[in-house]
């Protein structure tokens, strides 16, 4: 079967290797079909790094994948061959402190397709996952929405630790896959009046096209002021998706006394600093977000139900051989792009 590697900074190289096989009574074997390209995916390949975690060539990659059950294993009742499913990438112990909590999306063993020395990544023809990763999606769902799934969780999660409420005001800053993963779930969530801001036009498109109900370019205008001109007692939450240290500061000024910054986007440095006093004055919370916790079925039942329709996200496809443009095109921001995928 062909895997896809890291080979150097900016190198992938595709290379045979034998199938695998189940060896364990939950395991799942699968056919991937598709695969994304995520924003750490593209971390790695152009920077080698994501913070301390560093990649040691060759690595393989990739985790955003939807595909077909081939064969379960003994202990395995949920799935049968020719299931099409979502794969949730993150291999939990099950029975650390943190599993025992019911955080297993912190679990202290973990194991995450396509992360250094962790879990073999996503881009191969057949991987081997434990059935408890894997959502059943129906007809319903295309193979390419089913993708989706992936990132969508992480805006089911962070709308769910934002805690919106009826009417909330609410700014997402960022409208890459992760922000609009934020916009669709937090417009499902609740009837709330969303503020999204990227430094992209064509990006903020596709955010209107999610059902962003103003948008605003940096670049262009001062964001914070046009903001405050439609919300005089400024934003119940802001959602940080876009990973720019410098949208914490900014952040915190367009929140209204406790009120609460969501950090979702993963930071190009270790260091990311704020205005103290601020958030004192203010009283505001800090909330983290590490990937998403038992998210997978509920943003399942969102896509069936027709509730979500991330579609607008989906705006470039590759087959594993051009896998490398795929790659430069996302690094680069080029041509429009949101969302690539493999076509496996």
């Amino acid at each position: 079967m062909r895997v896809a590697y890291f080979t150097a900074l900016r190198e992938i190289e595709i290379r045979e290797e034998p199938q695998p096989s189940i060896e364990k009574p939950d395991d799942v074997l699968l056919q991937i079909n598709r695969v994304g390209v995520c924003g750490s995916d593209v971390h790695y390949y152009a920077h080698g790094c994501i913070g301390d975690q560093l990649v040691e060539y060759p690595a393989t990659l990739g985790h955003e994948c939807a595909g077909t059950v081939v064969e379960v294993g003994s202990a395995v009742k949920h799935l049968s061959p020719g299931t099409r499913v979502a794969v949730d990438p993150a291999i939990s112990c099950g029975h650390c402190d943190q599993c025992k909590k019911g955080r297993e999306h912190t679990c202290r063993n973990l194991q995450f397709m396509g992360c250094p020395k962790e879990a073999p990544g996503a881009v191969a023809d057949y991987r081997v996952v434990p059935g408890r990763c894997c959502a059943a999606v129906s007809d319903s769902v295309s193979l390419d929405m089913a993708t989706l799934i992936e990132p969508l969780t992480i805006g089911y999660y962070a709308v769910q630790l934002a805690k919106l409420k009826e009417g909330a005001k609410v700014g997402i800053l960022g409208t890459g896959p992760i922000g609009l993963s934020v916009l669709l779930c937090a417009k499902a969530a609740v009837s709330c009046t969303t503020y999204a801001t990227d430094l992209l036009d064509c990006r903020l498109d596709v955010a209107k096209a999610c059902g962003a109900d103003w948008t605003g370019n940096p670049n262009s205008e001062d964001v914070e002021a046009a903001i405050a001109d439609e919300e005089p007692l400024a934003l119940d939450v802001v959602l940080e998706c876009s990973g720019d240290p410098a949208c914490v500061d900014s952040a915190q000024r367009m929140l209204t006394p406790g009120g609460m910054l969501v950090m979702v986007g993963i930071p190009p440095v270790t260091d990311v600093s704020f205005n103290s006093h601020v958030m004192r004055r203010k009283e505001l919370v800090h909330q983290a977000v590490r990937r998403q916790n038992a998210c997978v079925e509920p943003t399942v039942r969102l896509m069936e139900e027709g509730r979500i329709d991330p579609s607008p996200m989906l705006t470039h496809h590759f087959p594993l051989e051009k896998i490398t443009e795929a790659f430069e095109l996302v690094a680069d921001y080029r041509d429009g792009v949101v969302k690539a995928l493999i076509e496996m």
